[in-house]
């Protein structure tokens, strides 16, 4: 009896490291088996999932179910491998760290759209805001608000992007009382490297700032300047974009199906203050004497407005959402927050090729300003010299199909998506390249 027993008890082990061993090979080795729930989708219902790609014919954001289980076995050990070697670096101590001060309105699209922050809290009008990000092995951290005031919160780190306003002279006293609190900083080194991102001048008047650069005496390693500065040099000195109007609260717009597939009502928008005898004027007579008016969105006002009501935001949201194209005349300068956000929409920007009087032009690296920047990487832009070309462009606008409108929709958008990640690079590259020490 008693061996009996024992040899049940052996049994019983036995069935037990085999079902073990028949488990790790499930788990480990074995193949996964994939199910798949198939779900019924209106065309009204999109969602934005899926990625833009332009020379695809058809862009399914559904399209991992068209997928072989063998490549969604693959994408999700990639996704995994990913995770975990994101998980390693974080682990590691950063090679570097750097903390923005954003005291400009442009710090927020270059948090948000450009690096793809968040911050909290997340009411805009709070008094203090913050956030933090790893790319590479570089941590990079945010303040911004109005109880960012020298002397009053802490330096979290040993390099300092400032991000100034240097449009008007109110906002150059503004910014030379960050600058010289800055140089106190480095004069005492506890900062060891400092730039800077302004929002320049739109006549590119920016003389006031020379003397911070080092290269001319100064403590400023790097400058980040919005406009055709003939001092870009991509060595010290580069372009950066003017970005959305943050300052109006312009979000991060994610593209989705509608967005993308639909078609829309109109041939293009303009909203917008009309100064007299000024190039918006012209465009809007245009407009009215050919009487494209009844196939545009227009709405043209004589006085502008710093802040949006609710009733003109969603109007001006709606406008570039429903439009093919976005006109974009000259202003005091020919860059204008309206260019980017019609690139959020998918809305192709028809931009007014004329140079403004000032300081603005070619630098040694670029010789096609205005819009250098923008024209360097690609923009696909509608470019035009005078309004009077615009009947004819919207009479081609007429004969396109919708698809080969939804193609151009894709390039727009791919390109301002990867317009982004190269400034992101171009940002986090000069700033590792002046601020880390040389081996």
């Amino acid at each position: 009896m008693r061996f009996t027993r024992k040899r049940f008890c052996s049994f019983l082990g036995f069935l037990y490291c085999l079902f073990s061993f028949y488990a790790a090979y499930s788990v480990f080795f074995k193949p996964s088996q994939l199910y798949r729930v198939h779900r019924v989708v209106t065309k009204k219902e999109g969602g934005s999932r899926g990625t833009l790609y332009p020379g695809n014919d058809e862009w399914n954001p559904w399209e991992e179910e068209g997928k072989s289980e063998k490549d969604l076995l693959l994408k999700k050990r990639k996704k995994n491998l990913k995770n975990l070697l994101f998980q390693e670096s974080q682990r590691q101590p950063a090679e570097l760290s750097v903390q923005i001060w954003g005291k400009a309105a442009i710090g927020h699209y270059l948090w948000e759209h450009i690096l793809g922050g968040s911050l909290e809290p997340i009411d805009a009008k709070a008094q203090w805001r913050e956030g933090k990000l790893r790319t590479g092995k570089t941590d990079l951290s945010f303040i911004t608000g109005p109880a960012v005031v020298p002397g009053y919160f802490s330096v979290e780190a040993e390099n300092v992007v400032l991000v100034l306003n240097g449009r008007e002279e109110a906002k150059i006293t503004f910014a030379a009382q960050w600058l010289h609190y800055t140089r106190t900083l480095v004069e005492n080194r506890k900062l060891q490297h400092v730039a800077a991102v302004l929002l320049g001048n739109e006549q590119c008047s920016n003389d006031w700032i020379r003397p911070y650069l080092k290269k001319h005496g100064g403590f400023l390693d790097l400058l980040f300047v919005v406009y055709d500065s003939t001092w870009i040099n991509e060595d010290d000195v580069f372009q950066w974009p003017l970005g959305v109007a943050t300052y109006r609260n312009f979000p991060v717009v994610e593209p989705s199906w509608s967005m993308v597939r639909d078609s829309r009502p109109y041939l293009c928008n303009f909203l917008g203050t009309v100064y007299s005898n000024s190039s918006r004027e012209s465009l809007v007579n245009v407009i009215s004497k050919a009487g494209l008016d009844k196939f545009c969105w227009i709405s043209a006002r004589e006085q502008w407005q710093p802040q949006e009501t609710n009733e003109s935001y969603k109007s001006y949201h709606d406008a570039l959402l429903q439009s093919d194209l976005t006109l974009s005349p000259v202003g005091i300068n020919t860059e204008c927050y309206r260019i980017y956000e019609a690139c959020s929409y998918g809305s192709v920007p028809v931009v007014e090729d004329v140079m403004t009087p000032g300081n603005c032009g070619n630098c040694t690296l670029y010789s096609n300003a205005p819009l250098q920047l923008l024209k360097s990487t690609g923009a696909p832009f509608i470019f035009i010299k005078s309004w009077k070309e615009l009947p004819d462009i919207l009479q081609k606008e007429k004969n396109l199909s919708l698809q080969e409108k939804v193609q151009r929709r894709k390039r727009l958008l791919e390109w301002y998506r990867q317009f982004k990640i190269r400034m992101k690079q171009t940002f986090i590259q000069a700033l590792e390249k002046a601020f880390q020490p040389n081996d």
